[in-house]
This record gives structure tokens, sequence and C-alpha cells, in this order.
């Protein structure tokens, strides 16, 4: 395979449509559609998951009921096999909780005429100070 000249179009949008769906409760199990059965890994601050019941099992886990996601950057690289690379910074604000700065990476692997998340990597910029 070759570099994918499109990967800034498919990054921007891979990333606004997977918070669109991450941030709406009613939406969120169909982030499954997203993973591989078993060939997608995520970090979820510091925890290791693999396949997508899994990393689903984590998703629909996480307690809050409302969530305010601001993205302040979306970088995006090709990958030689075809797939992107993807970057991503914001701030999120869980129910009432202090908005946090966040990161989250993702690596998009080609399949048929789509792609699925192989790598998930999430985390708080939460520092502790002490």
């Amino acid at each position: 395979m070759s570099l994918n000249l499109q990967y800034e179009a498919i990054g921007k949008g891979f990333v606004q449509q997977y918070y669109a769906m991450f941030d709406d409760p009613a939406q969120r199990r169909n982030l499954a559609n997203m993973y591989n059965a078993e060939l997608s890994f995520m970090t979820f601050e510091g925890t290791q998951l693999q396949g997508a019941s899994k990393i689903m099992e984590k998703l629909n886990s996480l307690t809050f009921q409302k969530i305010n996601r601001i993205i302040t950057a979306v970088d995006s690289q090709p990958m030689f096999d075809g797939g992107v690379l993807i970057n991503v910074l914001g701030r999120l604000q869980a129910d009432e909780d202090p908005p946090h700065a966040f990161s989250q990476v993702f690596v998009l692997k080609p399949l048929g005429n789509s792609f699925f998340v192989q790598h998930d990597i999430f985390r708080l910029g939460i520092h502790d100070s002490a």
C-alpha cells in the first residue's frame, strides 16, 4: 500500500464522528462498530484493553451523564500502510467536574473501503504536584 493523501480530511472527519457518538449517551454503543473484535487496542488512563468487547465494556462503565468537549487541535499523518495517525488535543468537562485538558491518539487501519481503530490512547492532562 501507499500513503493515503486524504489523511487530513480522514482525520478531521473521523474525530468529528467519533466524539459526536461518544458524547451522546444514546449513540455511544455505536462506537463498537469503529473497533475490531480482536485487532483493536486501547489504553485508557493507563489501563490496557484489547478487542472491541473489552473496549466497549470500559467505555460503557464510565459514569458521567453529561460531557462538554472542546477540540483544540487535530493533527494527522499518513502511514505507509494506507492508515492514518491522529493526535487530538482538547479540553473536556464531565458532569459538574472541573474542566481538564486531554489528549487522545488514534491509529486508523484500512479495511476494505473503510477504516477501523487499531490503536486508541486516551489520557487526561491531570498532573499530581504532590
